[in-house]
């Protein structure tokens, strides 16, 4: 069964302004004077390029005003990575079968455990989102899954954090087609933007970033029984499940914007709300759509929900069966990316709702306050 990202968002990004009470009804004529000149130029490539530039300049003109000057995280070491001893990969020096007392004793203390699609814990580990990587343990705290998306894969072969797709195929051989739960057989196309190859009793999972020569952006390792205890693509939802794909994906996209030199985003629970009634909307109403069935914009909703912002932006996905899916497929796609790395967003809110299928939709919501 292919699941496919589907690409919806706005072309170009608003930025609003609130200069106080006095000045609202001018400015509530200019912003809807915006909304009606977006939609005239939606299909026009170029004028777009150019909304965006011209969103750009006043958002650093914001900046000189209040003094956000959008600083960069802190520098942190980075690891001593060693080639694995007995598998294939390793991530930050960590192997599938590893104890967890051997784990810490490389990366530290966990900040955060979370529900994955597998029934099992994602354990998260980073410093500041340097250096991030994610562990399943089992019940005898042996580790049977990782994942990571910054530097730190080691292998026994040439393969690394970078390499070209065409060398991870050649090293690796071709990609799985399908994968069998139980009678059914689920189609494995990753449209070139991630590989499933099954090595030593573990499925690895390659992903590529199409704007960068596909080359590797991140690695997940899963043993193979527990891949195959699950018994469909999709897990039966239930909140600890929500809870767990909307943390996964805010420390993802943290990570992801450490990773390119851009500081971690706060999360905010009023903004996730309002995510969450998005998605929940999209799921009970069978639509996927930034405009919801009664004509409400992100930013309508944001207002109705009494959030005060300067800049916001949102991104949808839907259909994924995890939140690792769902970020690297948004970060294949330019608009989504462009939201993700802004540097003017300070703040975001991630809601999950699932339909009856168990079908997730992610809403991200980004904004500075």
């Amino acid at each position: 069964m292919k699941r496919s990202l589907y690409v919806f968002m706005f072309a170009i990004t608003f930025f609003y302004i609130n200069p106080g009470a006095a000045d609202a009804a001018e400015e509530s004529t200019l912003w809807d004077t915006i909304n009606q000149s977006r939609e005239e130029i939606a299909d026009d490539f170029q004028l777009r390029e150019l909304f965006q530039d011209i969103n750009r300049m006043i958002h650093s003109v914001i900046n000189a005003i209040t003094g956000n000057t959008d600083e960069p995280p802190e520098d942190v070491e980075d690891p001593d990575l060693h080639e694995p001893t007995d598998q294939l990969f390793s991530i930050h020096n960590i192997e599938m079968g590893d104890d967890r007392s051997d784990v810490e004793a490389e990366v530290g203390s966990p900040e955060r455990s979370s529900l994955s699609e597998y029934g099992l814990e994602w354990v998260t580990y980073h410093d500041q989102y340097h250096n991030y990587v994610q562990v399943m343990y089992d019940e005898e705290e042996q580790v049977r899954g990782l994942y990571t998306n910054q530097d730190l894969i080691s292998s026994t072969s040439d393969l690394s954090f970078g390499s070209l797709q065409e060398d991870v195929r050649g090293e690796l051989g071709e990609p799985e087609s399908y994968l069998r739960k139980g009678l059914i057989r689920y189609q494995l196309d990753g449209d070139g933007e991630h590989d499933v190859f099954a090595e030593e009793n573990q499925y690895v999972t390659v992903f590529y970033d199409v704007h960068e020569e596909s080359r590797v952006t991140a690695l997940q390792i899963i043993d193979e029984e527990i891949e195959q205890s699950r018994s469909a693509m999709y897990r039966a939802q239930d909140e600890s499940l929500r809870d767990g794909f909307e943390y996964q994906l805010f420390d993802l996209t943290n990570a992801e914007r450490v990773k390119r030199g851009l500081a971690p985003l706060t999360w905010d629970e009023a903004v996730r709300s309002t995510a969450r009634d998005h998605s929940q909307d999209m799921a009970d109403q069978q639509f996927f759509s930034h405009t919801n069935p009664e004509g409400e914009s992100p930013f309508d909703r944001m207002d109705d929900d009494g959030i005060s912002y300067r800049t916001a932006g949102e991104n949808l996905a839907y259909g994924q069966w995890s939140s690792i899916f769902a970020h690297e497929g948004l970060m294949n796609s330019a608009g989504h990316r462009e939201n993700i790395l802004q540097g003017h967003f300070d703040a975001l809110g991630v809601g999950v709702a699932f339909n009856e299928e168990d079908q997730p939709y992610y809403t991200e919501k980004f904004f500075s306050p």
